[in-house]
């Protein structure tokens, strides 16, 4: 039974993953963290991860952006894994992510779905067999709740493309600013919000005469949720590091 300390147990993804875990048998989240705290029917919300003292294997982390750098500090002295799936973070914040995982393993990814993670690699093959003569463009859709555009996710995917194509690769995301042909040097990304849409990519391979398309669909968060638990088994007792869903599958 892997102990889970969950950070954001107050939100959306953090009771889909509580839930989860309950059903699983897998798991037991054995404490929560909330700036809200309150006792849970088989747990307690500590304020953050200093006031809680409680034996866990690993701590997964669906809150917000700002509470990223107080869990980090916490967790290192504790030597305690960090599932990573809050999203929205800046450069710097995946800057200390990496620091941390110096003395701690820390798992990080801008998306915890097992699909996702295949859907980078199979865009990653296509580069290598298309190559230059196909021109890529990303389109995410998600929920009118949604703040940060574009997705992680749909960064994610263009990153997989660069690392094969190529990192001089320029992300286009607003071309109604420039009147010009498409560069062959571009990844155009579009962003759709509306609805509750959990969460949909494309990424489309375009070369003359034919187009190859990708496609992920998430029908609910608790792919999500289950990703990060995964993960959460996953790096649990496992030498200090930076791990990934390309790990995981």
């Amino acid at each position: 039974m892997t102990r889970i300390i969950l950070s954001g147990a107050g939100g959306a993804m953090g009771r889909v993953v509580a839930e989860y875990a309950r059903e699983s048998g897998r798991f037991t989240v054995v404490a929560g963290i909330d700036i809200i705290t309150e006792q849970k029917d088989d747990f307690h919300v500590f304020k953050n991860l200093l006031d809680c003292t409680v034996p866990a294997d690993a701590v997964i982390d669906f809150s917000h952006p700002a509470a990223l750098e107080p869990l980090l500090s916490a967790a290192v002295p504790r030597k305690l894994p960090v599932v990573i799936a809050t999203t929205g973070l800046s450069s710097s914040q995946i800057a200390k992510i990496h620091k941390a995982a110096e003395s701690i393993p820390v798992f990080f990814s801008f998306n915890m779905s097992l699909g996702i993670s295949l859907m980078v690699e199979l865009a990653k093959i296509a580069a290598r067999v298309l190559g230059s003569d196909f021109d890529v463009e990303i389109m995410e859709k998600h929920h009118n709740k949604k703040i940060d555009a574009p997705s992680g996710t749909a960064l994610m995917l263009a990153d997989g493309v660069s690392s094969v194509l190529g990192d001089d690769l320029l992300y286009a995301y607003n071309r109604n600013s420039s009147r010009k042909p498409r560069g062959k040097n571009e990844i155009g990304i579009h962003s759709i919000r509306g609805g509750t849409i959990v969460g949909e990519h494309d990424i489309l391979f375009a070369g003359k005469d034919e187009i190859i398309t990708i496609s992920h669909s998430a029908g609910s968060k608790k792919i999500f949720a289950t990703g990060a638990l995964s993960a959460a088994e996953y790096i649990a007792g496992k030498a200090p590091g930076l791990y990934s869903m390309s790990d995981l599958i």
